[in-house]
């Protein structure tokens, strides 16, 4: 059996070589992945210790400097001095492979290449970094720091269109399902953005309280108010020269929105207590799960705010729309959650790939993960089988339908939390999830029904 070496990440704008290299390695490296471009390269670099890249030099048709892949290559190594880069270009310049290598990389390959010895060189490669010893984060998972694409159609196209809006200032709304990863695509754009280098500020406005609104969003100075025993910068403050990311916009109040909306026009805010405003200059990114313009009809959001806020719509589908990216994900999270428990990486059985999509995911990528982390944690075999996963639930009967709609919509929800905390074991956030709704929401709905 071969000893695989770590992780490896590779870099190439041709899909068909990316294809070709993830089967030659994938026998020599615990986890291959692939990106068809570099634009969240320095996402994926933040997400976890990688062991070795390789990095393609070229990524516009008709340049072949190798002007982008030295430009990447500095971004790498500024982010992590000690990641082994091997390059690879279908160029055989030996100035900018003596360049490449005096300005940190570790190796140079050419294309057409040789199957062996770049099997060779990022083994090589690896086994040098292995003999640094340095240390792989424990805590990095996957879920929550990085972006997966998948192969999907929708996922495709969609990250075409964040790979042209991540480089502009353009505010972004993006929409989807809970669990879909509508924070992760947030990073996404960020990472593409001239502000990557910053960090990006988030605000979950479904957990803000009303009372705090201003003084989280725009700050305080001191004596303000009673608990005001010093000044605070809020969060339009802090993210001034980078991006805001307001997460669930749909949960905030109908009259909080017009003050919202004041900053964003203004293009300024006034701490709470304060006389002089503070001018601002934000990349706003907002995500709700709920329909705005569904809820500008009823007339409980602000037309005018989901116009300012709504210059670049972008939709997340819902995980059961895109059932071939299911199984891949479901390897991604077994490799992690195997490396985060220390327990050996387990095949994935042909029944449990089966059982993987045919399941209706309500809860999304997060319900995924969920899945995967039990299942990983309860396995002592070398193979995952169904069993760990949870059963389809069966379709009922036009009767049983017909008998259930006699049932309040009130006791019906009730049997719905319970049923739902029963199978989670009583992990709340999963039950939210699965539930799609939020966790404050899963809160106020159990002290209302006493549950």
């Amino acid at each position: 059996m071969v000893k695989q070496s770590g992780n490896l990440l590779v870099v190439d704008d041709n899909k068909a070589v990316l294809e070709a290299l993830r089967l030659l390695l994938r026998p020599f490296f615990a986890e291959v992945v692939t990106l068809n471009s570099p634009v969240t390269l320095p996402e994926q670099l933040r997400a976890k210790a990688w062991r070795v890249v390789l990095l393609d030099m070229n990524f516009k048709a008709g340049i072949n400097s190798g002007g982008e892949g030295l430009y990447w290559l500095h971004r790498i190594k500024e982010m992590c001095p000690e990641l082994p880069v091997v390059l690879f270009t279908a160029y055989a310049d030996i100035d900018l492979a003596v360049r490449g290598i005096k300005e940190g990389a570790a190796d140079f390959v050419v294309k057409p290449y040789e199957n062996q010895k770049l099997v060779e060189t990022l083994l090589t490669a690896a086994e040098a970094k292995g003999a640094r010893k340095v240390v792989t984060p424990k805590k990095s998972s996957i879920s929550a720091h990085t972006m997966y694409w998948g192969e999907s159609p929708a996922m495709q196209s969609l990250r075409q269109l964040v790979e042209k809006v991540a480089k502009t200032e353009a505010n972004v709304l993006i929409t989807g399902e809970n669990g879909t990863g509508k924070e992760l695509l947030a990073r996404a754009i960020h990472a593409g953005s001239a502000h990557s280098d910053k960090e990006l500020v988030t605000v979950d406005m479904g957990a803000l309280t009303e009372s705090l609104f201003e003084s989280e969003l725009f700050g305080h100075v001191k004596g303000a108010f009673t608990d005001a025993h010093a000044d605070r910068t809020g969060k339009f403050v802090a993210a001034n020269g980078s991006t805001l990311f307001l997460d669930e916009i749909g949960n905030l109040p109908y009259h909080l929105q017009a003050k919202l909306l004041t900053a964003l026009q203004s293009r300024n805010v006034t701490p709470v207590g304060g006389n002089h405003p503070i001018p601002i200059q934000v990349r706003l990114i907002t995500a709700t799960n709920r329909d705005l313009q569904q809820m500008v009809a009823e007339g409980s959001f602000r037309e005018d705010l989901l116009y300012r806020i709504n210059t670049i719509h972008l939709h997340l589908p819902a995980l059961r729309e895109r059932k071939e990216d299911i199984v891949p994900l479901a390897l991604r999270f077994m490799a992690y959650f195997s490396e985060h428990y220390e327990k050996p990486l387990p095949r994935l059985s042909e029944a449990a790939a089966r059982r993987l999509q045919e399941l209706p995911w309500a809860g999304n990528i997060r319900e995924l993960e969920h899945v995967i982390e039990k299942a990983i944690i309860l396995n002592e075999a070398d193979e995952l089988t169904e069993e760990f996963l949870p059963v389809p639930a069966p379709i009922a009967p036009a009767s049983t339908l017909h008998e259930e709609q006699t049932i309040t919509l009130e006791a019906m929800e009730i049997q719905l939390i319970r049923r739902t905390i029963r199978q989670c074991e009583g992990n709340l956030s999963a039950v939210a999830a699965q539930l799609g709704i939020t966790r404050q929401t899963l809160y106020n709905k159990m002290k209302r029904y006493g549950l």
